[in-house]
């Protein structure tokens, strides 16, 4: 982890989003944090917080109603290769192998073939998937196909690497191992991460820091630093949940998200 300085900076970020009839919903209210350099930042709270409406606000997919968003203090007006972003969804072009749908970012920002090369040939090994680069997308399993997208975007080297519930669509078994993949890339690469996520037991192992989000309209309620991991990443979770002061951060978050819950409409 990093003591860097901020990569990404929220300033008193509000999100407006009209509706039928003429009127509005306020999605999100007043937002200020940054990302540090290097850092995994998650975001979690109740359904229908916001965590996503950050995300494509980071990403320039949307635009704020009032506030700033900034990255090395240059403001996102929209999107860019310097952020890069993996869904929930699979989003693998079918009609391309595993190798050419990594390959395919680069190729739009023309990369030089060699380097193209070099980039899939570390982020395939990376994620695993060495023996199946010639394999097609249907010939893939759900936790594959994640792999590629993941690949994908790792491949363009963006500066911010934005993931809105990568393993929300993975049974128990797979979202485990890629939870441990995703660390071992961050850790090697040392890439900035802003990460969306429901599931309190993943934003822990994930986890720098913790942006706990209010329900709606979403607001900060509690940044959580992640100090019982005593300044490392956690390769396993076995090894986390046996270390002094997880269960009771576990049982905070838990107690704060029942209080959110029994605030939604």
């Amino acid at each position: 982890m990093s003591d860097h300085a901020s990569k990404l900076v929220l300033q008193n970020v509000s999100k407006q989003f009209a509706v039928k009839g003429g009127d509005s919903v306020v999605a999100i209210r007043d937002i200020s944090f940054d990302v540090i350099s290097s850092e995994v930042c998650v975001l979690l709270g109740p359904s229908g917080c916001g965590k996503s409406t950050i995300l494509h606000l980071m990403a320039g997919l949307e635009h704020p109603t009032t506030g700033s968003l900034t990255l090395d203090g240059r403001q996102i007006v929209g999107p860019n290769r310097d952020r890069g972003m993996v869904f929930q969804s699979y989003t693998s072009f079918p009609w391309l192998t595993v190798e050419k749908n990594i390959e395919y970012g680069m190729r739009l920002n023309k990369v030089p073939e060699q380097e193209r090369r070099a980039r899939v040939d570390f982020f395939i090994g990376k994620v695993k998937l060495t023996r199946f680069r010639d394999a097609y997308p249907k010939q893939l399993s759900g936790g594959m196909k994640q792999r590629v997208a993941i690949a994908r975007m790792l491949a363009n080297q963006p500066e911010v690497s934005l993931m809105d519930e990568p393993f929300g669509a993975l049974d128990a078994e797979t979202r485990w191992h890629m939870q441990e993949l995703l660390l071992d890339i961050i850790d090697e690469t040392q890439m900035t991460v802003v990460l969306v996520t429901h599931d309190i037991p993943e934003a822990l192992f994930l986890a720098d820091r913790i942006v706990f989000l209010s329900s709606h309209p979403g607001q900060i309620r509690h940044i959580f630093k992640m100090d019982f991991k005593q300044g490392r990443r956690i390769p396993s979770k076995e090894e986390l949940i046996e270390m002094p002061g997880y269960v009771e951060i576990e049982r905070e978050i838990l107690h704060m998200m029942r209080q959110e819950a029994s605030n939604v409409d």
